[in-house]
């Protein structure tokens, strides 16, 4: 493929139809600069899109994927002698309603639902899980066959499932080209060596994962262990997970997914959505009780940065992050995640019988929590200390890596394509660290957007983010610091797995790379942008 076929056009925002389809394209938070603007890309819409401002709030129940079950026992070369729990997945077409006065919408998920059943695991309980693919053969979103990975060779149905911040073997880690066509399944192993940690999985097969996460293939993975669960922390019915995304829907249900005005090459580099999906409904209630709550909440929308607060100056208390517990609770009145991104949190609801507490994004409440006394003690603590987190010493990094996160234009000064480093999917592997070593990676963001960058594999933490010199980049290809070294705040001072990269800023990160050696990824967590080149292999090597 040629580079005039992978540009990166920003569009401004518009009204079409009605809606303000501004949303589609990147809206980006008060810190984040302007993206540097082309012509606008977006065709209109052929069909009349749901204006969710003339909907009925509150009408329909929160869905609570329900716990994933195994169909039974099975051996792994890894375990000899031992059975493990052996889970069969299917992905499935199925419809559903996103909302009471809305058509059923056509989706894809796993056990024919979005989100799908909630893994509940163990540490150092290994499992295997097959992930069936039992879709139709044609894709029902619009595939651009100029995308790397995504040619008219390949079938245009391929999944291969990821979950997102587990520590698993390179053959179990989802890469992006071992995805497979309908009627075909993988068997991947499970080891359960990390930390409790709320995590999610979803599709990550190459050139389309934007469309089937679209689609539907997600869900919740819940890892926990003996410390955490010796916390009190609330839990059963009290412990959930609220999954956050956005959709276009047309007023017949359908999906609908923005396109370019060029048919031969539908890409847009963001996709944003007029409508704001809790565990697949459209402005849900939830009944809960005058007692606390653990909400983990995951956003899984391919480009929408969530601002969330609840009413009336309620408060969450967060205890985790990406990677687990933080060292002790934090109050906050908002909590922000970029895609991927999650928090653990828990809300008091103690004394508030009869009321109700909306959650918000930004100004606009988006689940309503319905206060009902049903006489059940609450059991549950919120300790003052949670886990200790030990900080890495970057000084104790055996490498420190720089790299850039920035766009190549065309001749005409456009952007058309998002990179890493400068490098496309299928140049040379150039990130090989050692096993079980400790190296520092600083991302250069040349761009104007803010990006969250995701690694496989591993945990890390936020070392500290720095104003920097763009023009002696440019000129020199030299990091100047033009300020001082702006360190995490408390909420994300905990384990990480995806980190926001701030315009103008350098974004170092430290981890130790533990593990099994083989080939993982790193890329950019806005789907477009991953799909469409900003995505990296790298090779972890023996020790």
């Amino acid at each position: 493929m040629t580079l005039s076929r992978r540009r990166f056009l920003c569009g401004a925002g518009r009204l079409i139809g009605g809606y303000a389809l501004a949303d589609v394209l990147h809206a980006a938070s008060a810190r984040t600069m302007p993206m540097r603007m082309a012509m606008p890309t977006l065709a209109p819409p052929k069909v009349p899109l749901v204006n969710p401002a003339t909907l009925a709030r509150f009408v329909d129940p929160l869905p609570v994927p329900p716990i994933a079950r195994p169909s039974g026992q099975r051996t792994h070369p890894a375990y000899p002698g031992r059975s493990l729990p052996y889970y069969r997945m299917e992905m499935r077409a199925f419809s559903a309603r996103v909302h009471r006065d809305v058509p059923p919408t056509p989706m894809w998920g796993y056990d024919g639902r979005s989100p799908g059943p909630t893994f509940e695991t163990v540490r150092g309980e290994p499992l295997l899980i097959e992930w069936v693919n039992a879709l139709p053969t044609k894709h029902f979103l619009p595939i651009d066959y100029n995308i790397h990975g995504a040619e008219r060779t390949k079938p245009a149905v391929r999944t291969v499932t990821h979950v997102h911040g587990a520590r698993v073997p390179a053959g179990s880690d989802g890469w992006p080209e071992d995805w497979f066509a309908p009627g075909h399944s993988a068997l991947l192993h499970y080891p359960g060596v990390q930390d409790a940690a709320s995590l999610w999985y979803h599709d990550h097969a190459m050139g389309i994962t934007r469309l089937n996460i679209y689609a539907g293939l997600f869900g919740a993975f819940n890892v926990r262990d003996e410390d955490e669960q010796s916390l009190g922390l609330p839990s059963g019915d009290c412990d959930l997970p609220l999954i956050l995304c956005d959709r276009l829907i047309a007023q017949d249900g359908q999906l609908y997914y923005p396109v370019s005005d060029d048919p031969s090459a539908p890409w847009v580099p963001e996709c944003r959505g007029n409508s704001v999906l809790c565990n697949g409904k459209l402005y849900p209630y939830f009944d809960v009780e005058p007692r606390r709550y653990r909400l983990r909440l995951i956003n899984v929308a391919n480009t929408r940065f969530f601002d969330l607060s609840l009413s009336q100056g309620h408060v969450f208390q967060q205890i985790g992050s990406d990677q687990g517990l933080l060292a002790a609770p934090l109050q906050r009145l908002r909590i922000e995640l970029y895609p991927a991104e999650r928090a653990d949190v828990v809300v008091d609801f103690t004394g508030m019988a009869g009321q109700t507490v909306h959650l918000h994004q930004q100004s606009e409440a988006i689940l309503e929590f319905r206060v009902r006394d049903r006489g059940r003690p609450d059991p549950s603590v919120l300790p003052a200390t949670l886990r200790p987190v030990p900080r890495i010493d970057p000084a104790t990094a055996v490498r420190h890596r720089v790299l850039t996160v920035g766009e190549q234009d065309d001749a005409s000064g456009n952007p058309m394509m998002m990179t890493l480093d400068g490098r496309m999917w299928s140049d040379p592997v150039t990130e090989k660290p050692k096993q079980n070593t400790i190296e520092t990676w600083s991302f250069v963001n040349v761009t104007g957007d803010a990006h969250p960058i995701h690694l496989h594999l591993v945990r890390f933490q936020i070392i500290d983010r720095r104003p920097f010199d763009l023009f002696a980049w440019n000129a020199s290809r030299v990091v100047k610091y033009i300020g001082p070294a702006q360190l995490p705040p408390p909420h994300e001072a905990g384990w990480k797995d995806t980190v926001r990269a701030d315009p103008g800023m350098v974004t170092r990160i430290a981890m130790r790379f533990e593990g099994e050696p083989g080939r993982y990824v790193w890329h950019c967590h806005y789907l477009e942008h991953e799909d469409n080149e900003m995505m990296r292999p790298y090779q972890l090597l023996p020790a």
